[in-house]
């Protein structure tokens, strides 16, 4: 039996999380340019950068996608055509979209580039799937509303030609596909633009009209971080994805560390070996995933009840990046670059 290529697609923020993903593992990154891209605040690449990045890449084997999945404004359209020429001179292997005008645009100015629909754009169901195919999709990646039992629907009503990405690890957010609006009513910053200050974060309380300045905690039910959602974390169920017809299966996290791209790259690698292999996924590979700092995980909406919810809005961890090691001195000793603080009797792994 030919067991399926299944992808494993991780983030690159920058320049050294996009090496962390290459060593450990990934069989594609995403990443973004200067402009266009959803995470304004991530490192990114200019167009010289991401030539180097995709000469990196492609010589490790590693295909490079690349977000072009805001929602450009009239007076941003007429930049788009050079950008997306220049994308396709740097060598990227696909765009991620989520505007059907951008879709039409990367088709006429950048022909060689594949074509992928962002989650961004909502796709739960074969239909709308189709019509994007038909329309010159190459890859639709699913909304992470879609259920698992959805997801071998689409599959079987779709052209085996049109592959099918879906979220595997990573924040979730509170909204539709990521339509929100709270940061632009609240902050000003467009969270279709790649600006969100992630309001849903953060902690609300009631202020009644006639007793000004008492404020009185949301505390029923889902507690004060009303909007506040877990992480997804679906490393225990690679084969269910795989058996659903998903092609690849992508970690969130742009603006992540570099040891998070690292570590959980590496554990979602072994992830899907072992399920090509038909073998059972160690322990160890789960618990390096707690490692890493992260809210409570959840399998979000691919087993019904999502219990996305939690009352906090810290970020757990246990362990963080102390040195890096940059190679091996003649003495034999190994050279580092400190990263963090570590003392005596704290245990260090390398």
């Amino acid at each position: 039996m030919i067991k399926p290529k299944i992808e494993l697609l991780a983030p690159a923020g920058d320049f050294e999380r996009l090496e962390m993903a290459l060593h450990y593992g990934a069989d594609a990154v995403y990443l973004a340019g200067t402009q266009f891209g959803m995470r304004a605040s991530a490192g990114n690449f200019t167009f010289h950068e991401l030539s180097k990045a995709t000469k990196l890449a492609h010589a490790n084997g590693t295909a490079v996608h690349m977000t072009c999945n805001t929602l450009p404004r009239e007076d941003e359209l007429a930049q788009l055509p050079e950008f997306l020429e220049q994308a396709q001179d740097a060598g990227v292997d696909a765009f991620i979209i989520a505007d059907l005008g951008v879709m039409a645009a990367a088709k006429k100015y950048a022909p060689k580039v594949s074509r992928h629909v962002s989650t961004q754009l909502g796709v739960i169901n074969s239909a709308t799937a189709n019509v994007l195919f038909e329309m010159g999709a190459d890859r639709v990646v699913l909304a992470r509303e879609t259920p698992m039992e959805d997801i071998r629907k689409i599959r079987a009503n779709t052209p085996k030609e049109l592959e099918i990405e879906a979220f595997v690890h990573g924040a979730m957010c509170v909204s539709f596909s990521g339509r929100c609006l709270l940061s632009n009513y609240l902050t000003g910053r467009d969270a279709n633009r790649g600006a969100c200050a992630q309001p849903c974060r953060w902690k609300y309380h009631l202020v009644e009209e006639k007793r000004p300045g008492e404020y009185f905690e949301i505390s029923e039910d889902k507690g004060t971080h009303i909007m506040n959602s877990r992480d997804m974390c679906m490393i225990e169920h690679i084969p269910e994805l795989i058996d659903a017809g998903v092609t690849s299966l992508k970690i969130e996290g742009r603006m992540k560390s570099a040891y998070y791209a690292a570590a959980v790259t590496n554990a979602y690698r072994h992830a899907i070996d072992y399920a090509l292999r038909g073998e059972a996924l160690p322990q160890v590979w789960i618990d390096e995933l707690n490692k890493v700092s992260h809210r409570p995980y959840c399998t979000g909406f691919y087993y019904g009840d999502p219990g996305q919810h939690f009352a906090e809005a810290s970020y757990f961890s246990d362990a963080y990046v102390c040195a890096v090691v940059e190679g091996c001195a003649d003495d034999g000793f190994a050279e580092l670059t400190q990263r963090n603080r570590f003392c005596v009797g704290d245990t260090v792994e390398l």
